[in-house]
């Protein structure tokens, strides 16, 4: 990741993350009201899911800037695995991480 500005922003995030994490440790000791307590877990939640998606855009990035050989194409779609198994909402497709599969149907409005 060091050809990109992406491992300065991780970099930042996790340290907000790990702060909110004390944080979070801190109100559960101080009786604090659930709801708070819940709502900065969906904070973590969306930095670390902002963190694992910047981390794989750097690697997506470089693996398009490559050429376009059976391995590469074999790495872009490890990617795509992990992402799906990353991803929220991601088990909306058909096995979660099979990089191949199609996305599940989805009922009429």
């Amino acid at each position: 990741m060091n050809d990109s500005a992406h491992p300065d922003q991780v970099g930042a995030r996790l340290r907000r993350i790990e702060g909110q994490i004390r944080g979070i440790a801190r109100m559960i000791e101080n009786d604090r009201a659930c709801e708070d307590i819940v709502t900065q877990l969906m904070a973590v939640r969306s930095g670390i899911d902002t963190a694992g998606a910047l981390i794989l855009d750097t690697h997506l990035e470089r693996c398009l800037a490559e050429d376009d050989s059976p391995e590469r194409i074999a790495q872009l779609r490890d990617a795509m695995k992990l992402w799906w198994r990353f991803a929220p909402g991601a088990a909306g497709f058909a096995g979660g991480s099979d990089a191949d599969a199609e996305p599940a149907e989805q009922p009429a409005p």
